[in-house]
């Protein structure tokens, strides 16, 4: 993800350049996942990367290679459509879709394919994501797109390797020691809790 971070450094010295809306494609290198980010860097802080990173760190976590690359809805059509269309055949199983503001771009690589498609909507424009929520999630009867929360790109992360999972046992056995972790964690703060209480009525 090196190149990404200089992509954005590489912009946030030009304050003349005006960009509504980049869609990034993060597509496996295993030919078998698929993930577009959109966001809108000329209101970008450096605090907003992390949305995405979360994304990928989970997906590291899980095993799962991705590459990155850019592609648009409304200034690349085209593109998107063609990576869409594409998916099934080069042996991806998932898209994910991440974009703010006007989001449409999981609407159109789910109108272009036949994989499912996670929406992320992004936080971000006078709206604070709730434009990308809705757009990502009011999808028509037969093009749905799994929609998570807003920024919330490690639950599609998540949502997607449960997808992948149903036909992947070791990634099926990942996937339970880590709802057991989020278990014990829960068991060590309620812990920590109680000690508190204890503490205050000493």
């Amino acid at each position: 993800i090196a190149f990404l971070k200089d992509f954005f450094r590489s912009y946030k010295d030009f304050s003349d350049i005006q960009i509504d809306t980049i869609e990034i494609l993060l597509s496996k290198l295993y030919a078998r996942f698929g993930i577009t980010d959109s966001t809108d860097y000329s209101r970008m802080k450096p605090s907003d990367f992390p949305v995405m990173e979360s994304c990928f760190k989970m997906l590291r976590r899980f095993g799962i290679e991705f590459d990155a690359h850019v592609a648009s809805a409304h200034r690349t059509p085209e593109r998107a459509i063609t990576l869409a269309k594409r998916a099934k055949d080069n042996g991806y199983s998932v898209i994910i879709a991440a974009a703010g503001l006007a989001a449409h771009l999981g609407g159109v690589l789910a109108a272009n394919t036949v994989l499912p498609v996670i929406g992320v909507p992004c936080k971000g424009g006078a709206l604070a994501g709730v434009d990308a929520l809705y757009a990502t999630v009011q999808m028509p009867t037969g093009i749905p797109v799994a929609t998570v929360a807003i920024d919330g790109a490690a639950n599609a992360a998540i949502l997607a390797v449960q997808m992948i999972a149903l036909s992947d046992e070791q990634l099926s056995a990942k996937l339970a020691e880590y709802k057991n972790e989020l278990a014990l964690s829960v068991d060590e703060r309620d812990k920590r809790l109680q000690k508190k209480i204890e503490e205050m009525e000493g």
